[in-house]
């Protein structure tokens, strides 16, 4: 038998060398920011559906499309506005209402037109923001989801020579 001695090596484990601890507590705030974000979206979305079915609109038959639908969301919303400004141009001559003398009696008639029509988009514009509160949720949990898995160090095993003499 040889007593002289021999390098090997071995797995070492080592403890990460940095806290990870704030890390995965923004991946967490993430993932709630996110939920919420999802869940005010959602009810946006329902509290303008909501309105907009209580006004009981329905599209005119000359309307580009959902004839005799009721206005209950973005799209038919749209349309319902394009509807009203068509009748208004049509109402005034093809003028608008800043192109109308002040004392024409069509100007009240196409000013109303257009506060339908602002209100209209209002609601349309809700719609977008709403759905983007929704979409910016999934982005904030997905970041969230990513960072949090991120901060979950694996243990580091490195390879170290262990002088093993006999």
């Amino acid at each position: 038998m040889s007593s002289e001695a021999t390098d090997t090596t071995a797995d070492v484990i080592e403890a990460p060398s940095k806290k990870v601890g704030l890390v995965k507590a923004v991946g967490i705030l993430g993932i709630i920011g996110g939920v919420l974000l999802i869940v005010v979206g959602i009810i946006a979305w329902i509290g303008v559906t909501t309105q907009l079915t209580a006004e009981n609109i329905t599209i005119p038959d000359d309307a580009a499309a959902f004839q005799g639908q009721q206005v209950t969301g973005p799209v038919t919303a749209y349309i319902q506005a394009d509807i009203i400004n068509k009748h208004a141009l049509e109402a005034s001559g093809g003028k608008t209402y800043a192109e109308l003398p002040q004392d024409d009696p069509v100007r009240a008639t196409v000013m109303q037109a257009s506060f339908l029509r602002a209100s209209l988009y209002t609601s349309v514009v809700a719609y977008g923001v709403a759905l983007f509160a929704a979409g910016m949720g999934v982005l904030a949990i997905l970041f969230g989801w990513a960072i949090h898995r991120l901060a979950d160090v694996p243990v580091v095993v490195k390879r170290a020579a262990v002088n093993s003499g006999a």
